[in-house]
C-alpha cells in the first residue's frame, strides 16, 4: 500500500491524537497546560450531574466583557473526528440584561439571512437560537407576547421561554401546553434535542442507542443551559484545525458528549441549538471590544443581549 500523501496525509494528521500519551483511556480530554486529563467516558457516564466541579470547568479560561457576561475558552479532544475541538463558553446574567428574538430573511423572501454580523451595535450578546425549517424558525415561537408559529412535536423538543419579567426558563416538551395557556411569555422558542432534563439529568435517549435520535453523529455543537443560579450558559464547538478556515468544517463532538460538557459546566437543564454551519456566537464589552465566531449559513433567528439604557 502506498503512503499516504498530500491532502489525505493532512488531514489524518489533524483527526490524530492531539497528544501522544493522553491522561487516560476516557473518552473526552480537556487541555490544563502541556496535558490533556480526562474528565468523561462513555462507559461510565453519569446519569445526571449534580453541579459539582469538574475538571473541565476548572480548565476554563474566563474574560471578562461587562457585569453579567464573560466569555471562557479551552481545548478538547474527543474521539475520532472530535480529536481537535475548540470549546467556545458565554455566561450570562439575564437579570442584567434586556433579552430578544430578532428575525430576519432576504428582501425576496427566499432565504434565511440572520447571523451575528446583523445585530445591533449596542448588543453585549448575540448567538442563532433554535433550529428552523425551509426559511422559518421550527416549532413554538413568540414574538414580544404575540403566538407567532404553534408549537412543534417530539419528545426532546424543549422550549426557552423568556417572561415578561425577564427570567429565563426551559420548558420540556410536556409543560409546553401548560406554560403556553398561562401567558405572561415575552418570547420563546423551541429546539431538540434536550440535552440535560430538569435537576441535570441526561435524557435516556442519550445514554444509550434507539430510534429517533443518533448519539454517533460528530459535527459542530451549540448548546444553551440554565445555571443553578439562574444564569445563561452558551457553550460552542469548534474544529481546532487548518487555521481560522478549519473552524467551518462540521468535526466536533456527539450528542451525548455535548450534554456532557453542558453538565461538566454546571448547567441544571440544556438544549442544543441549531449547530453545524449555522452556529454563531458573538460578545462585546462596553468598550466595544468584541470577539465573533461567524457561520457559514445565515439563519432565520437570532438570541440577542442588550443593557437596559
Amino acid at each position: 500500500m502506498r503512503r499516504a500523501t498530500g491532502l489525505v496525509a493532512l488531514v489524518a494528521s489533524l483527526l490524530a491524537a492531539p497528544s501522544a500519551q493522553l491522561a487516560s483511556r476516557a473518552d473526552l480530554h480537556v487541555r490544563v497546560g502541556d496535558e490533556w486529563v480526562g474528565w468523561w467516558s462513555a462507559a461510565s457516564a453519569p446519569a445526571a450531574w449534580n453541579g459539582t466541579a469538574t475538571a473541565l470547568a476548572r480548565a476554563i479560561t474566563w474574560s471578562d466583557y461587562g457585569p453579567g457576561l464573560e466569555l471562557g475558552l479551552a481545548e478538547l479532544s474527543a474521539p475520532g473526528e472530535g480529536r481537535r475541538t475548540r470549546l467556545v463558553v458565554a455566561r450570562l446574567d439575564p437579570r442584567r440584561f434586556r433579552l430578544s428574538l430578532e428575525t430576519a430573511l432576504t428582501p425576496d423572501f427566499v432565504l434565511p439571512d440572520w447571523s451575528v454580523d446583523r445585530a445591533p451595535a449596542s448588543a453585549s450578546f448575540a448567538v442563532n437560537a433554535g433550529q428552523f425549517s425551509g426559511i422559518a424558525p421550527w416549532g413554538w415561537l413568540v414574538m414580544r407576547g404575540k403566538e407567532v408559529r404553534p408549537p412543534g412535536r417530539g419528545p426532546l423538543s424543549g422550549a426557552v421561554v423568556i417572561d415578561e419579567d425577564g427570567r429565563v426558563r426551559l420548558i420540556p416538551t410536556r409543560d409546553i401546553p401548560k406554560v403556553r395557556t398561562a401567558g405572561g411569555i415575552r418570547f420563546a422558542f423551541q429546539s431538540y434535542p434536550t440535552l440535560l432534563e430538569d435537576g441535570g439529568r441526561v435524557p435516556q435517549a442519550l445514554r444509550q442507542p434507539g430510534p429517533g435520535l443518533d448519539v454517533t453523529h460528530r459535527d459542530a455543537r451549540l448548546g444553551l443551559g440554565v445555571l443553578e443560579d439562574g444564569r445563561l450558559l452558551f457553550a460552542m464547538t469548534r474544529f481546532r484545525g487548518l487555521g481560522s478556515a478549519g473552524e467551518f468544517l462540521p468535526l466536533g463532538l456527539t450528542n451525548p458528549e455535548m450534554a456532557a460538557v453542558m453538565g461538566a459546566l454546571g448547567c441544571r437543564s440544556a438544549v442544543a441549538l441549531d449547530g453545524g454551519l449555522s452556529a454563531q456566537l458573538l460578545v462585546r464589552n462596553r468598550e466595544g471590544r468584541t470577539r465573533a465566531w461567524r457561520g457559514l449559513r445565515a439563519v432565520p433567528l437570532g438570541l440577542i443581549a442588550q443593557r437596559p439604557s
